[in-house]
């Protein structure tokens, strides 16, 4: 008998088969992208929104299927599947009201009637979930609880696959990703908050940029003036890149494995680099506007000003945590991190450049937490009772940024710091006229541990499976298009195609390719305004076969 441990991931969905009498793992399936369209968790649910909550469901749920169809063993023998993730990827999943989650306001909600959402845990049908397949009949769907509307799942996973919950002294932990969610624990009291990072962070955005997959460029150390990249190979293990000189391109030594992009954290070292050797002078100015990582990958002035943006939002959310709970900056001793990007960056390096806080003494790295907390669900090592109970103890105290003045002021330096150039010196004097402390002197010696090399340390024995090609669109009637194929030519991604069929003509999206809610780009161009994005059906380019 077997189970499943599922982590819906803002940039890409995880999956691991488990073998429920002896534990092990047996196989990992991964997407290297998010199904729906957008490049964070906000698109994703703007998406649903306008186009639908059906329509994304139909989509996501698609995607789950066509994972567990990688595994290759008969789905009746599946009794067990628990999954983790952000509230917003979890109420799609489970197609349940997501509304709240975009009108914060009070009244708001109580004009369309939906206020005061439960999203706790929940056991159901495997056929529930899966459109009534016969096939997963038998089988249950274990949704792990959210804290709060902007905390999920993920985020509880942290703090419990950590040594967080255990540890005496005042500790901050992290899921780094595009919505970086975050917790402060000052004796028995937790506080919460969550920072919308935004793509940067994970390799998107960026003109050379990709998610942690093979071929990616996780991380980048100095060798006398010239620039060693570090590569992930096909195990998603780091392994040894080429030998670039950054600013004229030069490959000095062919690595072992081809650089295909460079992830979030490759950009985090590349920006520290930059910085400590005296080629980054001013934000975010680059020598003639450009950095070389490899073979025909550059990275931008507007690439730093895009990460800048991302590690700002996270520090001011860690300073604000810090001193809305009544904190000395140096009263914090220990910082995890987990998720892909808190896993693969070097920790001093980010530090170095405010990703981290640089007065922490300790700073501890773990893997994909939340695919382990699944992945622990489903073979009994928790009762879901003491899941739940956690969940409502960690509810009691959350921090909403968004209506923070404290981090507006802090994201507001951080701002000017990344994208106008804005000195250290005079970030510390606009702080001080805000009223708040001052960012002190980084700790010269922190003590740095890695608990983990990957972040996801055991693939299983049957190895791992990355899905590039999702199989599926979205398709809208644009009645009213001339067929001049503008928008295909506007498209960044090109992932639009306008094709007829039946008397009728379309306007069909590549899903995991749009950009989404935050481009719209096709509709602006359209000279007849046939296109509206809205009103869309997904349609599978490929059938899953059912076993």
């Amino acid at each position: 008998m077997y189970g499943i441990a599922l982590d819906l991931g803002t940039s890409g969905f995880r999956l691991q088969l488990l073998d429920l009498s002896s534990g092990d793992v047996i196989k990992t399936v991964m997407t290297m992208r998010h199904p729906l369209p957008g490049g964070n968790v906000i698109d994703h649910l703007g998406f649903a929104v306008q186009v639908g909550e059906d329509c994304a469901n139909n989509i996501v749920v698609h995607t789950v299927r066509k994972m567990i169809s990688e595994l290759n063993v008969p789905i009746r023998d599946i009794k067990r599947i628990a999954v983790c993730g952000n509230p917003i990827q979890l109420s799609i999943f489970q197609n349940i009201e997501i509304r709240d989650l975009a009108y914060a306001g009070k009244n708001m909600q109580k004009r369309l009637g939906i206020g005061n959402i439960k999203r706790g845990l929940v056991v159901y049908p495997g056929q529930s979930i899966f459109k009534n397949e016969a096939a997963f009949e038998g089988s249950e769907v274990i949704v792990l609880p959210s804290i709060e509307h902007e905390i999920g799942a993920d985020a509880l996973a942290m703090m419990v696959k950590t040594d967080f919950m255990s540890q005496k002294g005042i500790s901050l932990v992290t899921d780094y990703g595009t919505n970086a969610e975050m917790a402060l624990k000052v004796g028995d009291r937790i506080v919460t908050c969550s920072a919308a990072a935004g793509p940067a962070i994970e390799g998107q955005s960026i003109k050379c940029g990709m998610l942690a997959g093979p071929g990616a460029i996780s991380d980048i150390n100095e060798e006398d003036g010239l620039w060693r990249m570090t590569v992930l190979d096909e195990h998603m293990g780091a392994v040894q890149g080429d030998l670039v000189d950054p600013k004229t391109g030069q490959i000095v030594e062919k690595g072992s494995v081809v650089s295909r992009g460079i992830t979030g954290t490759g950009v985090i070292s590349a920006i520290a680099l930059g910085i400590s050797t005296g080629i980054i002078k001013k934000m975010p100015e680059l020598p003639h506007g450009r950095l070389f990582v490899g073979e025909d990958l550059i990275i931008t002035d507007r690439d730093v000003s895009e990460a800048g943006k991302a590690i700002g939002a996270i520090r001011a959310a860690h300073l604000t945590l810090l001193i809305e709970s009544g904190l000395e900056y140096q009263d914090l001793e220990y910082m995890y991190m987990s998720g892909a990007s808190g896993t693969y960056v070097d920790a001093d390096k980010g530090r170095m450049i405010g990703l981290l806080p640089g007065f922490a003494p300790n700073i501890v790295q773990f893997g994909n937490t939340s695919l382990e907390l699944a992945k622990d669900v489903v073979l009994g090592k928790y009762e879901l009772e003491y899941i739940e109970k956690l969940a409502e103890r960690i509810k009691a105290d959350h921090l909403m940024l968004a209506s923070n003045e404290t981090f507006k002021n802090i994201y507001a330096c951080e701002l000017s710091y990344w994208t106008e150039g804005m000195s250290e010196e005079m970030y510390n004097d606009l702080i001080d006229i805000y009223g708040l402390p001052k960012i002190p002197t980084k700790l010269s010696n922190p003590k740095i541990e890695r608990k983990v090399r990957k972040d996801i340390e055991n693939i299983g024995y049957a190895g791992l499976k990355i899905i590039k090609d999702l199989g599926m669109v979205i398709e809208e009637d644009t009645n009213r298009c001339e067929k001049c194929k503008l928008c295909e030519r506007e498209c960044p991604e090109k992932a639009i195609n306008i094709v007829e069929r039946d008397g009728h003509v379309y306007a069909e999206y590549s899903a995991y390719k749009c950009l989404g809610m935050s481009c719209k780009r096709c509709a602006g161009v359209c000279p007849t305004k046939a296109i509206k994005y809205k009103n869309m059906k997904p349609v599978y380019t490929e059938d899953i076969m059912v076993s």
